[in-house]
């Protein structure tokens, strides 16, 4: 099957990331002063948002951030023609009422911005996680001190002078099928109705197409072939990427024998039309993936079934 030719939620361009300017102080300085320059607040791992009357994403000028430090603040690039730097906003301390917004969690309202705009806000999101984690030298245990417009941190001691850069974690996803249903799992700590499609991180010394195979043999002891890459997609919680795929099922009984899922089971389209099982929010590539199989099998689209549900993320 040929990639999906579609970006999903997070995914994009949309953004110039102007990678070359991270090492341009005299730039970011002046950047930093300008005023048509906006910032990207984060807060607790959310991301502020405002609602109504349509949801969409709250960047802030320089006059309405918080008090901060140059060095603070996480060059992203420029979008919508303007300087954009992502920013953190003390954990200890409250939002500023006067904000235009609220602060979120970036998984209930990813899929109802903008897109670019929500591509936005998961690239603060990520690097700002990956800055809070990395204040000191992984080698030497030395305080950092971000560099290039906060996308490395610089071990402070000249001994040493580790530098580190933000990392992902690629983690595989995945829906295999037996040609009429689909295999899908879920955790124990979900409510109860809830199922997605198999995923797990990539182990080092495997590809991923090595990942899938693994993942599905130990999480359900199906053994797969036919994998065809499907799309990708950023997951900034905390700091992965999914790659998603589809394959075909070599055998179909299930067992469950490492403890990763509570459940798995073969669901028919005709399930999932009716409401069994909960799927994945639409926000999702495990919903995108469990779409798209449903569109080939039945030629119509699964958003359009009044009988289909989905998570509810509240819960």
């Amino acid at each position: 099957m040929p990639a999906h030719p579609v970006s999903n939620v997070f995914a994009g361009p949309y953004v110039d990331r102007t990678s070359g300017l991270r090492k341009d102080p005299a730039w970011v300085a002046a950047a930093l002063l300008t005023p048509s320059t906006r910032f990207v607040p984060v807060w607790r791992s959310q991301s502020l948002v405002r609602l109504e009357p349509a949801p969409l994403a709250v960047l802030l000028p320089r006059a309405a951030c918080p008090p901060f430090q140059p060095g603070q603040a996480i060059l992203l690039g420029q979008f919508r023609g303007a300087a954009t730097f992502a920013l953190e906003v003390a954990a200890d301390g409250a939002p500023d009422p006067a904000l235009d917004g609220e602060f979120v969690d970036l998984r209930l309202t990813g899929g109802l911005l903008p897109a670019d705009e929500a591509g936005l806000l998961a690239y603060a999101r990520a690097l700002i996680w990956w800055r809070q984690r990395h204040r000191f030298c992984g080698v030497c245990g030395a305080p950092t001190v971000a560099v290039d417009a906060g996308h490395v941190m610089r071990c402070t001691v000249s001994g040493c002078a580790a530098e580190f850069f933000p990392r992902i974690d690629p983690a595989i996803i995945v829906l295999v099928h037996d040609g009429e249903r689909a295999l899908l799992g879920r955790q124990a700590a979900w409510p109860p109705g809830r199922y997605s499609t198999i995923a797990g991180f990539v182990e080092p010394g495997e590809s991923f197409e090595d990942a899938v195979v693994r993942e599905v043999r130990e999480e359900t002891s199906v053994e797969v072939g036919d994998i065809d890459y499907h799309s990708s997609q950023p997951w900034p919680f905390p700091s992965s990427v999914m790659i998603g795929f589809v394959a075909r099922a070599r055998n179909t009984t299930i067992a469950c024998p490492d403890g990763e899922l509570e459940d798995a089971r073969w669901f028919s389209c005709a399930e999932m039309a009716a409401g069994t099982p909960a799927l994945p929010p639409p926000q999702s590539i495990s919903y995108r993936l469990i779409a798209d199989w449903y569109e080939r099998q039945t030629g119509r689209r699964l958003s359009d079934e009044p009988g289909a549900a989905l998570w509810s993320l509240a819960r």
